[in-house]
């Protein structure tokens, strides 16, 4: 039984380390892509362009499985 709340525990820091990387760095990651980008994403998305969302939404998805196999733990 111990062995399993291990387990739980240890899935759980992992998940919280996940938290505290993707809150810090995601930020600079959208930065960084609208500094190399020729229009002002947020202001096309407040406009209702769908497409823009959806690569603002794919990069944040992409970068959230970067993340997430950085920080899974060697078996």
């Amino acid at each position: 039984m111990s062995e399993l709340i291990l387990a739980y525990l240890t899935t759980l820091g992992w998940g919280v380390v996940g938290i505290i990387i993707m809150a810090i760095a995601l930020p600079i990651v959208i930065y960084i892509f609208s500094k190399f980008t020729p229009i002002d994403e947020w202001a096309e998305i407040k406009k209702g362009n769908i497409g823009v969302a959806i690569i603002i939404a794919a990069l944040i998805i992409a970068f959230a499985v970067v993340i997430g196999f950085a920080i899974i733990p060697a078996a």
